[in-house]
């Protein structure tokens, strides 16, 4: 295949403005139905439906096509104590040490979290999500990515809707700073750690805070022009 070559854009399919409709309902009230969960149980999700997501995450557009993500699927008990351990020290320095601005406690006050994230090792899974500056199109090319970030999120997207719509919980989490994501998971100093997703099932005992259910209604994110 030449770099310009195109091929037939043949896996679109269109649908009925009826259907189409009815679709982006179904998937609005499905979505909504997603929360971030603080509270996991063990129950195993098997390896093939975090390899499915993770796929479909790869299917995401980026910078000039250059997929500059990598995850690491964290399901090891050893390397997720690890994970924790460390995750938790950035946590405590960043409420009990002084490192969070007031307002930013302030914002975190209605979730009710703290320092403490035993989810960390009792969810079956852990994906750490990376961000690649430099890169290309296939695997072991070393040319400089582009919107980076903004590729790694829609990545993201993509890989928290998979997991919702094969019925894994989430959570995302973003310690900071997390470089020890790239010891522990081995991963090139040319990878940025960008985020950690927890996915399990919810345990039992499970809450979901008042203040995470309240939504901005579609008048005030949106205006057609």
């Amino acid at each position: 295949m030449q770099p310009h070559d195109h091929v037939p854009f043949r896996d679109f399919v269109e649908v009925p403005p009826a259907e189409m409709i009815a679709r982006a309902e179904a998937f609005r009230a499905d979505i909504a139905r997603r929360h971030s969960c603080r509270d996991f149980s063990d129950r195993p999700v098997p390896r093939d439906v975090i390899e499915a997501a993770i796929a479909a995450a790869g299917t995401a557009p980026s910078g000039a096509n250059h997929q500059p993500w990598f995850f690491a699927a964290i399901a090891s008990p050893a390397l997720k104590a690890r994970v924790r351990a460390a995750a938790e020290a950035e946590e405590h320095d960043f409420y009990d040490g002084g490192k969070a601005p007031e307002e930013w406690r302030g914002a975190l006050a209605p979730l009710g979290t703290d320092a403490s994230k035993p989810y960390l090792e009792t969810a079956p899974w852990l994906i750490a999500i990376f961000a690649q500056r430099r890169g290309g199109v296939r695997a072991g090319m070393d040319a400089k990515n582009y919107y980076i970030n903004e590729s790694v999120g829609i990545a993201t997207g993509f890989l928290i809707a998979a997991l919702h719509a094969a019925g894994v919980a989430t959570l995302t989490h973003t310690p900071n700073p997390m470089n020890f994501l790239t010891e522990i998971c081995g991963r090139p100093a040319t990878e940025k750690p960008w985020l950690l997703l927890v996915a399990g099932y919810p345990a039992a005992t499970a809450t979901i805070p008042t203040h995470a259910l309240i939504k901005k209604p579609l008048g005030d994110i949106m205006a057609v022009l």
